[in-house]
């Protein structure tokens, strides 16, 4: 049991605000130098083993991305598509933002991304149009946690190279769940400005010909999500290819067709990128020593006999998986957590038979929903920062949409074809 002495040890230096990949690396390090005999030099390959993989390169890509969107002109665009889809609805920037967010799920990768910009582009019309400063944040908030869950997010393809599953099965699950985050909260938003009286953006429903010239200026957006998704699915290209694909597309629309993008854009793009990247492929790298080390102590043989002991149904396993996740998303970091339970909890999965890529979409929308809850929510302080909201009335007026967001990880839980019906 020397293993599990890593764990409280990661959890206290995440609790003293330690970088994630300086905790686990302490942890680690820790283990091999007083509780093994095993030389240091296994430590440094099994650290240096993950980069080896060329399944990492997706990340870069869909990172660059997600960066280069705001420069391009393309999210200006889709902008105007999510209002011309949910406008005239009653609250209807709170609409468009949702819409917006579940547009550019499907290019930017990342919530804290996505989350910042919108902050930009559309609070401040919100607030113009009246909504309350911790409505306008929560819905923003609430919005970006869809990012993780549709292709490329990120959190997929770390969840697919940490658990050893196809990482385009992944992209492909994530679309059904995705959707549905995004139907639940323009309900929750509509229900929301009912209540405090907002209005429509629209006066009226778009005309064919506003439809038409709408659409066809926003082409190229559609054109990357359809190379993205439908390049992997019809087995084209693998995700990392989609990935180089889809950033070379980017670039090319961003210098010569909307003309939008200076070089130095770029520049700043890849400096971006650099950093992200790196903070990324440090945790991975620290999570394959963890992984090996889970295995050679037998941990997840050993959490799966615990488990087992307790409950043999599938379905109570999930429900308990849920309740725990959502405890400690409250206090450490999705992504960790994400590294540190797949290598613990993927025997258990395999032993009760449940599809290790609805547990994926289970673990990676727990997750998220942790970024939008009390005292180390990473979108919620971001979002509180951007807009100048107060905690306490960003938490007073965001229950109704983490509510939404609860009723959707409730529903992928339990109706596994809501993540494997397009598999």
């Amino acid at each position: 049991m020397d293993w599990f002495i890593i764990i409280p040890i990661m959890f206290l230096l995440f609790a003293l605000n330690m970088r994630i990949y300086l905790a686990m690396f302490a942890a680690i390090l820790g283990y091999f130098l007083f509780f093994q005999q095993i030389p240091i030099q296994i430590a440094v390959q099994r650290l240096i083993a993950p980069t080896q993989n060329p399944s990492l390169l997706a990340i870069p890509f869909f990172i660059l991305l997600g960066t280069l969107l705001g420069t391009t002109g393309i999210a200006s665009r889709l902008l105007k598509v999510a209002d011309l889809l949910v406008g005239k609805l009653t609250g209807g920037l709170g609409h468009t933002n949702i819409m917006l967010s579940t547009l550019m799920g499907g290019l930017s990768a990342s919530n804290l991304a996505d989350a910042a910009m919108m902050c930009r582009m559309l609070v401040p019309d919100m607030l113009k149009a009246g909504y309350n400063r911790g409505t306008a944040a929560a819905i923003t908030a609430a919005s970006a946690l869809i990012t993780p869950i549709l292709p490329p997010g990120i959190a997929l393809i770390i969840y697919g190279l940490v658990a050893d599953v196809s990482i385009g099965s992944m992209f492909v699950a994530g679309i059904l769940p995705g959707l549905l985050c995004a139907a639940l909260l323009i309900a929750a938003t509509y229900w929301v400005a009912k209540k405090e009286g907002y209005k429509p953006s629209r006066t009226s429903w778009p005309t064919a010909k506003e439809t038409t010239s709408t659409l066809a200026s926003a082409w190229p957006a559609f054109l990357l999500i359809l190379v993205i998704i439908g390049g992997i699915r019809m087995a084209i290209f693998t995700p990392t290819e989609a990935g180089a694909i889809a950033t070379v597309v980017t670039i090319v629309i961003g210098l010569f067709v909307y003309r939008e993008m200076k070089l130095r854009d770029l520049t700043d793009a890849f400096s971006q990128t650099a950093r992200q990247t790196a903070a990324v492929l440090l945790v991975i790298m620290m999570s394959s020593a963890l992984g090996w080390i889970f295995s050679l102590e037998q941990a997840g043989v050993a959490l799966a006999e615990w488990i087992m002991s307790l409950t043999q149904n599938p379905w109570l396993f999930l429900l308990i998986v849920n309740v725990i996740l959502l405890m400690l998303g409250m206090f450490i970091e999705g992504n960790a957590l994400l590294i540190i339970l797949v290598p613990l909890l993927k025997p258990v999965v395999m032993q009760l038979g449940i599809d290790p890529v609805h547990f994926g979409i289970v673990m990676i929308l727990n997750l998220a929903l942790g970024t939008l809850t009390p005292p180390v929510g990473t979108v919620m302080l971001l979002v509180c920062n951007l807009t100048e909201t107060p905690f306490a009335e960003f938490v007073k007026r965001g229950w109704p949409f983490l509510l939404a967001l609860l009723v959707a990880l409730m529903m992928v839980t339990f109706i596994p074809a809501l993540s494997l019906a397009l598999v």
